[in-house]
């Protein structure tokens, strides 16, 4: 048991053996993944329903709704850190996610190196004073 296990995450992945690999990657880190989603508007529900630390959140997704349009709604009510996956790195997909505020996008495939930086940086940016180091003042004598 960790000290990160803090970290309660949100998987919206409509592809299934993706969303078991990205669980267990995400598990390795120490986070806990807290539900899983498989289009826009089932994580939206599940997000108001679980309050997740964080998203991973696939582009990509079955039904009315893409990835970023989802993370859009969720802003209407939350600034949740999202990191975004996506399988290809279309410029324009990245810009959109750009918009909404998002930690990262990574292309798929990832792995546990690719989400350790970004999961670090949204878990502590959303739970903890994140510039200890800059606001403590170093004692002198």
């Amino acid at each position: 048991m960790g000290s990160k296990s803090s970290g309660r995450i949100l998987i919206v992945e409509d592809d299934l053996l993706l969303s078991m690999v990205e669980e267990r990657l995400i598990q390795k880190l120490g986070y806990d993944v807290v539900g899983k989603a498989e289009n826009g508007l089932e994580a939206i529900d599940k997000f108001s329903e679980l309050d997740p630390d964080a998203i991973i959140m696939d582009i990509s997704l079955d039904g009315k709704l893409d990835g970023i349009e989802t993370v859009q709604k969720i802003r209407e009510q939350s600034d949740v850190p999202v990191i975004y996956l996506s399988g290809s790195s279309d410029r324009y997909q990245y810009e959109r996610a750009q918009k909404t505020g998002c930690v990262e996008f990574l292309t798929k495939p990832i792995t546990g190196g690719d989400l350790k930086g970004p999961l670090s940086k949204a878990l502590n940016g959303s739970t903890q004073q994140q510039p200890d180091s800059e606001e403590q003042p170093i004692a002198t004598e």
